[in-house]
């Protein structure tokens, strides 16, 4: 399946406590066990304002619309084409 990297922009989002994240992680968790197992959640990158998700899901679609359902901007949407590393400049 394909795997997607979102943006989502929330200001002052660096400023949010553990305890912060952790619900607003388990109201992410919650969505995603309704939707079933077509969507996944790998990691998610918290900057100052913005935080930058990589999901796991068939379609653009099926990421917007975990988006949608909770209550969560997803400003950027991409799909990821290929992934690389430092041993991507190996021989």
């Amino acid at each position: 399946m394909p795997k997607y990297v979102i943006e989502r922009e929330i200001p002052g989002v660096g400023g949010l406590s553990a305890e912060q994240l952790r619900g607003a992680a388990q109201g992410s968790c919650a969505v995603i066990a309704e939707m079933g197992p077509r969507i996944q959640w790998v990691q998610s990158y918290v900057t100052g304002n913005k935080i930058y998700c990589v999901y796991i899901a068939p379609d653009e679609a099926t990421v917007r619309e975990h988006a949608r359902q909770g209550g969560l901007p997803a400003n950027s949407v991409a799909m990821v084409t290929t992934i690389i590393d430092p041993t991507t400049a190996e021989d």
